[in-house]
């Protein structure tokens, strides 16, 4: 059995890889063997069920771990009232591009938004004009660098949303 001045030191020891390892910027995308049709089609099936919800793709790394270059996510159409610190949501920044990002804090005029891996919050801020949806689901498939156009269905186009450094 370790002492108790030994185990304290492991312990110690754990916590700070930990601490390291969760401050590391994670570079690679999460995969899984299903092919981009077959993810496509279960997404598009969730979507089916939610009103108003919508399948996008993702295009970038600024929210890596939770998704990356070529996921498809579910937006959910939220009220802005509904908000909370934490999620992650779906808009239009000022520029016209549509961004998946997570919900830093509440301000007076809107909510202040960040990419996961980015050092800097977004400029635009989140409000009920430019608001999409929250993210509800992700789907993540064994080809990633699947061009959009190539995800288009006969019934329904697959959006794309960035998760693009801050801007």
């Amino acid at each position: 059995m370790k002492s108790a001045p030994r185990q304290i030191l492991s312990l110690a020891a754990l916590f700070v890889a930990l601490t390291a390892v969760s401050r590391a910027h994670v570079t690679t995308a999460p995969a899984s063997p299903v092919v981009i049709r077959d993810a496509l089609a279960d997404a598009q099936a969730l979507a089916r069920v939610h009103v108003g919800a919508r399948v996008m793709k993702i295009s970038g790394t600024s929210m890596l771990p939770y998704f990356g270059d070529g996921a498809l996510v579910v937006v959910q159409p939220i009220e802005e009232s509904k908000l909370r610190a934490g999620m992650l949501v779906v808009y239009r920044n000022r520029f016209g591009e549509t961004i998946a990002h997570r919900l830093v804090a509440r301000q007076d005029s809107g909510w202040q938004i960040k990419g996961y891996n980015n050092d800097q919050p977004d400029s635009t801020l989140v409000t009920s004009a430019n608001l999409v949806g929250v993210v509800y689901a992700t789907f993540y498939t064994s080809s990633p660098s699947t061009p959009a156009n190539q995800l288009v269905t006969t019934t329904t186009p697959v959006e794309t949303a960035l998760a693009a450094p801050a801007r």
